[in-house]
Protein backbone atom coordinates (compact mmCIF):
# COMPACT_ATOMS: atom_id res chain seq x y z
CA UNK A 1 0.00 0.00 0.00
CA UNK A 2 2.69 2.46 0.93
CA UNK A 3 0.67 5.23 2.50
CA UNK A 4 0.54 5.19 6.27
CA UNK A 5 -1.94 6.94 8.50
CA UNK A 6 -0.87 7.17 12.12
CA UNK A 7 -3.09 7.47 15.16
CA UNK A 8 -1.97 8.48 18.63
CA UNK A 9 -4.46 8.28 21.44
CA UNK A 10 -4.63 8.14 25.18
CA UNK A 11 -5.73 4.93 26.90
CA UNK A 12 -7.17 1.68 25.69
CA UNK A 13 -10.75 1.11 24.68
CA UNK A 14 -12.31 -0.50 27.71
CA UNK A 15 -15.88 -1.27 26.66
CA UNK A 16 -16.47 -4.17 24.31
CA UNK A 17 -18.88 -2.19 22.11
CA UNK A 18 -16.22 0.47 21.44
CA UNK A 19 -13.65 -2.24 20.72
CA UNK A 20 -15.97 -3.96 18.24
CA UNK A 21 -16.86 -0.73 16.44
CA UNK A 22 -13.21 0.27 16.35
CA UNK A 23 -12.13 -3.06 14.86
CA UNK A 24 -14.86 -2.84 12.21
CA UNK A 25 -13.76 0.55 10.88
CA UNK A 26 -10.05 -0.13 11.41
CA UNK A 27 -10.41 -3.25 9.27
CA UNK A 28 -12.28 -1.36 6.54
CA UNK A 29 -9.78 1.51 6.47
CA UNK A 30 -6.77 -0.81 6.52
CA UNK A 31 -7.80 -2.15 3.11
CA UNK A 32 -6.61 1.17 1.66
CA UNK A 33 -3.85 2.42 3.97
CA UNK A 34 -1.24 1.06 6.30
CA UNK A 35 -2.47 2.04 9.74
CA UNK A 36 -0.27 2.63 12.75
CA UNK A 37 -1.79 2.87 16.20
CA UNK A 38 0.11 4.28 19.15
CA UNK A 39 -1.60 4.16 22.53
CA UNK A 40 -0.16 6.19 25.38
CA UNK A 41 -1.05 5.46 28.96
CA UNK A 42 -3.87 7.48 30.44
CA UNK A 43 -2.77 9.33 33.54
CA UNK A 44 -5.13 8.66 36.41
CA UNK A 45 -3.61 10.73 39.21
CA UNK A 46 -2.90 14.40 39.80
CA UNK A 47 -4.91 17.48 39.00
CA UNK A 48 -6.64 17.88 35.67
CA UNK A 49 -3.84 20.14 34.42
CA UNK A 50 -1.15 17.71 35.61
CA UNK A 51 -2.91 14.84 33.88
CA UNK A 52 -3.25 16.74 30.59
CA UNK A 53 0.39 17.83 30.70
CA UNK A 54 1.73 14.36 31.50
CA UNK A 55 -0.36 12.77 28.76
CA UNK A 56 0.86 15.56 26.46
CA UNK A 57 4.48 14.64 27.18
CA UNK A 58 3.74 11.02 26.34
CA UNK A 59 2.03 12.04 23.09
CA UNK A 60 4.82 14.43 22.06
CA UNK A 61 7.31 11.62 22.55
CA UNK A 62 5.48 9.63 19.83
CA UNK A 63 5.40 12.38 17.18
CA UNK A 64 8.09 12.40 14.49
CA UNK A 65 9.10 15.19 12.08
CA UNK A 66 7.41 13.25 9.25
CA UNK A 67 4.03 13.39 10.98
CA UNK A 68 1.44 15.89 9.79
CA UNK A 69 -0.24 16.34 13.14
CA UNK A 70 -4.03 16.59 13.09
CA UNK A 71 -5.49 17.08 16.54
CA UNK A 72 -9.14 16.59 17.35
CA UNK A 73 -10.89 19.21 19.41
CA UNK A 74 -14.44 20.49 19.63
CA UNK A 75 -13.13 23.97 18.77
CA UNK A 76 -11.35 22.77 15.63
CA UNK A 77 -12.36 23.06 11.99
CA UNK A 78 -15.76 21.61 11.11
CA UNK A 79 -15.56 19.82 7.77
CA UNK A 80 -18.05 18.01 5.62
CA UNK A 81 -17.17 14.41 4.78
CA UNK A 82 -16.30 15.52 1.24
CA UNK A 83 -13.99 18.26 2.53
CA UNK A 84 -12.27 15.78 4.87
CA UNK A 85 -11.76 13.52 1.85
CA UNK A 86 -10.15 16.41 -0.07
CA UNK A 87 -7.89 17.25 2.86
CA UNK A 88 -6.87 13.61 3.30
CA UNK A 89 -6.02 13.34 -0.39
CA UNK A 90 -4.01 16.60 -0.27
CA UNK A 91 -2.07 15.53 2.82
CA UNK A 92 -1.21 12.15 1.35
CA UNK A 93 -0.30 13.53 -2.07
CA UNK A 94 1.99 16.09 -0.43
CA UNK A 95 4.06 13.22 0.97
CA UNK A 96 3.38 13.71 4.66
CA UNK A 97 2.02 11.08 7.03
CA UNK A 98 -1.29 12.15 8.55
CA UNK A 99 -1.10 11.64 12.30
CA UNK A 100 -4.43 11.97 14.07
CA UNK A 101 -4.27 12.65 17.79
CA UNK A 102 -7.10 12.28 20.28
CA UNK A 103 -6.41 13.16 23.90
CA UNK A 104 -7.76 11.63 27.04
CA UNK A 105 -10.79 12.55 29.08
CA UNK A 106 -9.55 16.11 29.67
CA UNK A 107 -8.26 16.88 26.19
CA UNK A 108 -4.85 17.81 24.84
CA UNK A 109 -2.03 19.82 26.35
CA UNK A 110 -1.01 23.16 24.88
CA UNK A 111 2.26 21.54 23.81
CA UNK A 112 0.41 19.01 21.66
CA UNK A 113 -1.95 21.66 20.34
CA UNK A 114 1.03 23.75 19.23
CA UNK A 115 2.37 20.80 17.19
CA UNK A 116 -0.89 20.57 15.24
CA UNK A 117 -0.80 21.49 11.58
CA UNK A 118 -4.57 21.11 11.49
CA UNK A 119 -7.21 20.94 14.20
CA UNK A 120 -10.33 18.96 13.34
CA UNK A 121 -13.68 19.03 15.08
CA UNK A 122 -16.04 16.11 14.72
CA UNK A 123 -18.81 18.30 16.14
CA UNK A 124 -19.23 21.33 18.37
CA UNK A 125 -20.57 18.84 20.89
CA UNK A 126 -18.25 16.94 23.21
CA UNK A 127 -17.90 13.17 22.80
CA UNK A 128 -16.18 10.63 25.01
CA UNK A 129 -12.69 10.08 23.58
CA UNK A 130 -13.56 6.43 22.91
CA UNK A 131 -16.53 7.45 20.75
CA UNK A 132 -14.41 10.06 19.00
CA UNK A 133 -11.99 7.32 17.87
CA UNK A 134 -14.79 5.33 16.30
CA UNK A 135 -16.32 8.40 14.64
CA UNK A 136 -12.92 9.44 13.28
CA UNK A 137 -12.25 6.02 11.79
CA UNK A 138 -15.74 5.91 10.26
CA UNK A 139 -15.26 9.36 8.73
CA UNK A 140 -11.85 8.43 7.33
CA UNK A 141 -13.34 5.28 5.81
CA UNK A 142 -16.14 7.43 4.39
CA UNK A 143 -13.51 9.83 3.00
CA UNK A 144 -11.78 6.95 1.21
CA UNK A 145 -15.13 5.80 -0.14
CA UNK A 146 -15.68 9.27 -1.55
CA UNK A 147 -12.21 9.36 -3.10
CA UNK A 148 -12.61 5.88 -4.62
CA UNK A 149 -16.22 6.45 -5.70
CA UNK A 150 -17.51 3.57 -3.57
CA UNK A 151 -21.21 3.46 -2.73
CA UNK A 152 -20.65 3.65 1.06
CA UNK A 153 -21.09 7.44 0.94
CA UNK A 154 -24.30 8.40 -0.77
Amino acid sequence: MGTTIKFVWVGKLKKKYWQQSFVHYWSNLSKFYDLQEVIVKDVTHGTQVQRINKEGELILDKITPRDFVVTLDEKGNLLSSRKLAQNLRNWIESGVRPCFIIGGAYGLSQGVQKKARFCLSLSPMTFPHEMARVILLEQLYRAVSILKNFPYHH
